[in-house]
């Protein structure tokens, strides 16, 4: 085979364990050895990439803003204002996922500052003068976040109010949640910044060794994208910075500053001497607010940038591109500690994706029927009797729950109240059911099921009858089985039958609930809707709990004192995700023998603050461990109780570990005594303790 045979061979040879001398291979070759990349692969991507552009939206009457964050644009009819929309995407923006604070994706800063530029553009207005962040846009892991950016009429001086709001795209019921408010105004100012020559002569090199490290240690993780940071320099009170977007990023000329390019510029004030900064922090900082913005230039991949202090202590900032030449000038840049508090709620400030969803119960639309109305019987107290006793069947069998226990089925004995009321009244329903459904003579018929007090269905309502619910529950599975032959329908009182059966029928529904008169149909709605377990507003810390122990329908967020000082060995951490035990569902209902304590018992997260004294564990980590009262944003824990989350593990399986882990080994090790090298045979071990065996 040859020499690239025999190479190879060498080759499967050593990858499999052999030993193989290399060197004597090699040998008079001029072959040496090279350092691998820190990283896993590189990658180059030949395919297009997913177009951020909107396509024509003029035939909605609205004017393309021809940006990469936005789609539309529309002038308000009753103002001279306008609204811009757009969609984040972590599909649409791969980008942004390189912008991580505490193992969550945020919309960077200065991409809110690009925006109030593009929207300046479009209004006729040169300068920024005020941008302030209220809250972080978190951009979720896969789904999609509605933009709009809103723009007020000119007041006499020309200056125009500015907002930014967000909401997730696929959650029209849910609220905006403001993120930025700014002023536009005209009057562009051209910082004073002679960047021709560089770097500036005099300037010391500063040390940027494990720069980006650092800001990971301190729970920002910045990826490839936004590591444009490539030099620094320190001359007296200035900070001289050169930053540059990276290949991969081939569309800064659609931009009029790229966000990733400013953010970079901006990493330069870990350099410089901010008032009040802790330089120790393990905390990331982040963009707080701007003034004074002026775009001079589009599109720049690469910047010459100067940060100083004014003569009122503010920080400036003026960049400028390779050739010297303008790019932007930032009379005054505030940046802030981000706190742990902070860092969960950005994490659940209305834009976590919502999965939770209930029953609603609204009006049934108009629909129109019939004059006459549909043939119509009514079963007897004997229903199964009576309805094999008809010659034809009419349109409608109607026949009343509450009836079919007076006479109980034959060699039962009566048991008029409790569970054996219930399963007499089942049944008998069980037994009509199978009779109709295996008789031809009724598929173009309809068994209508009346109850009374089954159904909840207003604020403040009561399930007044366990018999008839329980009918419900029966009938609602059949209903699958034979859909388009039973319907239930759960009145106020008898009399409401006649009055409203032909609007049930007409409505096509195969459940409804009668309440004044009106008929009502069962219609999912998220949680997010309603006011029930939604996290307080404001940010500010809160837990699962329930004030009423007996019934999970008590359970609600309830808002807890603030976060106290860490004790020594405790870490603090933002909590994504916690697992359900027996025992929190014994705890709710009020049977849990002894103390249940707090409601979680397990969860996992992100590590936000750590105390005195801990080890191992440092901001940013990803944790997993037992986490007493884990239902909530945050939590303070013992750092003993904590492990980190290994490498490929989803929040949701990491929190599903530890309690399962810990049973497994109380009933091996401690109750059965099992040492290495013992064999142990486990009999239906499904579910969580035989996967994590």
């Amino acid at each position: 085979g040859g020499l690239g045979r025999f190479l190879a061979s060498l080759a499967e040879v050593f990858v499999r364990g052999g030993a193989v001398d290399w060197a004597s291979v090699f040998a008079d070759s001029g072959a040496h050895r090279v350092d691998l990349p820190t990283y896993a692969f590189q990658r180059q991507r030949y395919w297009p990439s997913e177009s951020t552009q909107a396509g024509d939206v003029t035939a909605a009457g609205l004017v393309s803003p021809e940006h990469p964050l936005l789609g539309a644009a529309v002038e308000l009819a009753d103002s001279e204002g306008l609204l811009f929309t757009g969609s984040l995407s972590l599909r649409s923006h791969p980008w942004l996922a390189d912008h991580a604070v505490g193992g969550v994706v945020l919309f960077p800063g200065t991409g809110f500052l690009e925006l109030a530029i593009r929207a300046g553009d479009q209004v006729g207005c040169d300068l920024v003068d005020e941008l302030t962040l209220a809250a972080p846009l978190v951009v979720p892991e896969r789904d999609a976040v509605a933009v709009q950016l809103r723009v007020g009429a000119p007041d006499p001086s020309g200056r125009r109010s500015l907002s930014v709001y967000s909401r997730p795209a696929d959650a029209a019921e849910q609220p905006w949640l403001q993120h930025a408010t700014g002023v536009l105004a005209h009057g562009e100012r051209t910082a004073d910044f002679d960047a021709t020559v560089w770097p500036p002569t005099g300037a010391v090199v500063a040390d940027m060794e494990g720069f980006y490290e650092r800001f990971a240690e301190g729970g920002v993780g910045y990826g490839p994208v936004f590591q444009g940071l490539r030099a620094v320099w320190r001359a007296e009170d200035e900070v001289f910075a050169e930053v540059a977007l990276p290949e991969q990023v081939n569309d800064a000329k659609s931009y009029g500053i790229h966000p990733a390019l400013l953010d970079a510029a901006l990493h330069a004030v870990s350099f410089a001497d901010i008032p009040g900064a802790d330089p120790e922090s393990e905390r990331g900082r982040l963009l707080f607010s701007l003034s004074g913005v002026s775009l001079h230039a589009n599109g720049a991949s690469v910047l010459r940038v100067r940060l100083a202090h004014d003569a009122a202590g503010s920080l400036t900032l003026a960049a400028a591109d390779s050739a010297g030449a303008p790019v932007i000038s930032v009379e005054s840049v505030a940046i802030r500690p981000v706190s742990a508090e902070q860092l969960a709620a950005g994490n659940t400030a209305g834009h976590a994706h919502d999965s939770l969803y209930r029953l609603d119960w609204v009006a049934a639309p108009a629909v129109s029927q019939s004059a006459d109305g549909p043939e119509t019987v009514e079963l007897s107290t004997d229903a199964l009797a009576h309805l094999a006793s008809l010659e034809t069947v009419p349109d409608v069998v109607m026949v009343e729950v509450g009836t079919l226990g007076a006479t109980g089925p034959v060699g039962h004995t009566e048991a008029p109240d409790g569970a054996g009321a219930t399963h007499q009244v089942t049944a008998r329903v069980l037994e009509l059911v199978q009779h109709w459904a295996a008789d031809e003579r009724y598929a173009d018929s309809r068994l209508v099921f009346i109850t009374r007090g089954a159904i909840a269905a207003r604020s403040g309502d009561t399930v007044a009858d366990p018999r008839a619910a329980a009918v419900w529950g029966l009938l609602r599975s059949a209903q699958t089985e034979y859909p388009g032959h039973f319907l239930l329908a759960d009145l106020e009182d008898r009399q409401q039958a006649a009055e409203v059966l032909a609007d049930v029928i007409a409505s096509g529904e195969p459940q409804v609930v009668v309440r004044d008169g009106v008929v009502l149909v069962g219609r999912l709605a998220s949680v997010a809707s309603s006011a029930g377990l939604l996290p307080p507003p404001g940010g500010v810390p809160w837990r699962l709990e329930s004030r009423r122990k007996g019934s999970l329908d008590a359970l609600e967020l309830i808002t807890e004192a603030p976060q106290e000082q860490l004790a020594t060995g405790q870490v603090r951490m933002a909590v994504h995700a916690a697992g359900l035990n027996f025992r929190d569902v014994l705890n709710a209902l009020d049977m849990y023998p002894g103390d249940p304590g707090l409601m979680g018992s397990e969860a996992a997260g992100v590590v936000v603050e750590t105390g005195s004294e801990v080890t191992g564990l440092r901001v940013g980590d990803r944790v997993l461990g037992v986490v007493a009262g884990g239902f909530g944003p945050l939590a303070a824990v013992d750092q003993r109780m904590l492990v980190k989350v290994p490498d490929g593990w989803s929040f949701e399986d990491a929190a599903a570990v530890p309690v399962a882990f810990l049973t497994a080994y109380y009933g091996l090790v401690d109750l059965a005594g099992l040492s290495s090298g013992e064999s142990v045979l486990v009999a239906s071990g499904r579910r969580g303790v035989r996967d994590r065996e």
